[in-house]
Order: structure tokens, then C-alpha cells, then sequence
């Protein structure tokens, strides 16, 4: 599976959260490829959401959402994150644009949660710079 965000947004997750700390690119592209994948996930629960009601259109309250913060406030792209809300539904599924910003909003409430940690988790190491590892470790404490 290809990563369909680009790390440059994820990077400036990551730093925001790290303070003083360096980012790797490794750790970038890591968290960018497990934001992805729980992004497809929640795509896939949104869709039955969406079949339930009957509606073949993804909107913001099947991913839980009924207050849709302004996208120009986000720091993940929405193009890329249609894509991924894509990945893993059929192709008959439409998905509206109050449903895409509200992905790229829990996906940014996402990656900052894992940037804090895993920044946590570098200073613990008593290293300066977050590495993918800082994510992987997360992920093992934590899911």
C-alpha cells in the first residue's frame, strides 16, 4: 500500500509536538503510513454507517462528527485524505466534503496524540531527535 499523504505536513505534526526535538524522515513517513491505515479503518465504519441510513454518500456524522471545524485550520491536506477514506470502501461510495475535512480532522487529533507520545518516549530515550522507532514504540504500548 502506497502512503497517500505527504510527509511534509506530518513532519510539521510531529515538531509541534516535539518541542525542542529533531524529527527523522523515518518517523514521518511512519506515522503518515499508521495514520493512513486508521483512516481506511474508519472509512470502512463510516460506510456502514452510511449503508444503514440507506445513503451511498460518506458524511461527517458517520465518522462521529457533527461539528466540522473550518479546513483552512488543519494541517493535513483533504485531497490525500479522500484518497484514503477510498482505499478500502467500494467505489460506489461517494464521500462529501464535510466528511473529508472531518476525517482530516480526527486524523490530525490522531497523529498529534502519537507525535506527543512518541516524543515522550524519545526524550526518555535521552535522545534529541524523534525516530520511527519513538512511533513503532507507541504503537506497541498503546494499541
Amino acid at each position: 500500500m502506497s502512503v497517500e499523504l505527504p510527509f511534509a505536513p506530518i513532519d510539521t505534526i510531529i515538531r509541534r509536538n516535539a518541542g525542542e526535538l529533531r524529527v527523522s524522515a523515518d518517523a514521518a513517513e511512519e506515522l503518515a503510513r499508521r495514520i493512513q491505515r486508521h483512516g481506511a479503518e474508519l472509512a470502512v465504519d463510516a460506510a456502514e454507517h452510511a449503508t444503514a441510513d440507506g445513503r451511498k454518500t460518506l458524511m461527517s456524522q458517520d465518522f462521529g462528527v457533527e461539528q466540522v471545524v473550518d479546513k483552512e485550520s488543519l494541517e493535513l491536506p483533504v485531497a490525500p485524505v479522500d484518497r484514503i477514506a477510498r482505499l478500502e470502501i467500494d467505489d460506489s461510495y461517494r464521500v462529501a466534503m464535510d466528511a473529508r475535512i472531518a476525517l482530516a480532522d480526527i486524523l490530525e487529533d490522531y497523529a498529534d496524540n502519537v507525535a506527543e507520545a512518541a516524543a515522550v518516549l524519545a526524550r526518555h530515550a535521552d535522545r534529541r531527535t524523534v525516530k520511527a522507532e519513538d512511533i513503532d514504540t507507541y504503537f506497541e504500548l498503546f494499541e
